[in-house]
């Protein structure tokens, strides 16, 4: 059985993790660097960098803070945000990441998975999926892009072995009704798009307690859960959260800690 993976979230806004609540009321968390180092020895599996306004803004995502955070790990590290095509992903790659995260671009761009997938491999591309919970898709689950700001009339759901078909590695999946609320991880979406695909999907938005993993590992099947606040403002020990996962019979990686 494969390890589940813990993945904390670097949410960047000028050069800074910032934290919120729905994708607003941002707050500033830290340094980048500081908390990427801190990430890895404390046994985090993967860390995930997204520039949370570089699309609005219609930027790419800062490079110079991607090449400080990729010098640091020796961990696998995906980097999002203001990605545009192949060249803007090509130039995250060089800069020191293991994978793109695709998100605004892929719904806009159809072939941006497939060229992505092509040059660079599957194992590269990850499309982040924001959903929120609407009745006008069969699902019941939508796709917003623009960080939250924009309906898509997209499911999810249908989106997600869009995704998988068109060549994407993995999937990052968002609840945007619980981002930041930690009221425990949207199962039901979760599970919806596990169901549809088989891509190894990382679980998002509203991790809380130890119970919310064991949750979106046990009932929804996830790959992986992140989480941002909850790690970075040192309420849950990464360590401890992984015993407590171990102790409920979930397998993960659990590696010596070196702080």
């Amino acid at each position: 059985m494969l390890a589940r993976r813990i993945v904390p979230c670097l949410d960047i806004k000028d050069g800074r993790v910032v934290k919120g609540v729905r994708f607003v009321d941002l707050s500033d968390a830290g340094d980048p660097v500081a908390l990427a180092r801190r990430y890895e020895a404390e046994g985090a599996d993967e860390l995930v960098f997204l520039d949370i306004t570089a699309t609005v803004e219609g930027r790419r995502a800062t490079l110079a803070v991607v090449r400080a955070v990729a010098r640091e790990l020796t961990i696998p590290f995906a980097v999002g945000g203001g990605v545009r095509d192949v060249d803007g992903i090509n130039d995250l790659l060089r800069a020191g990441c293991d994978k793109v995260s695709i998100n605004s671009a892929a719904v806009r761009d159809p072939q941006l998975v497939r060229a992505a997938a092509h040059r660079f491999g599957s194992q590269c591309v990850v499309v982040a999926i924001d959903a929120r919970r609407t009745p006008a898709v069969a699902s019941g689950f939508e796709v917003v892009v623009d960080g939250g700001r924009t309906a898509t009339g997209l499911d999810a759901v249908e989106w997600a072995r869009t995704c998988e078909q068109r060549g994407a590695g993995e999937l990052l999946v968002t609840s945007i009704e619980r981002d930041g609320t930690r009221d425990g991880f949207d199962l039901p979406l979760t599970r919806a798009i596990r169901d549809a695909c088989d891509l190894p999907l990382i679980a998002s938005g509203g991790a809380g307690t130890i119970a919310d993993f064991v949750d979106v590992f046990l009932v929804a099947d996830a790959d992986a859960a992140l989480a941002a606040s909850l790690f970075h403002y040192a309420e849950l020990a990464i360590a401890d959260l992984k015993d407590a996962l171990l102790a409920q019979g979930i397998v993960v990686r659990r590696d010596t800690v070196t702080v």
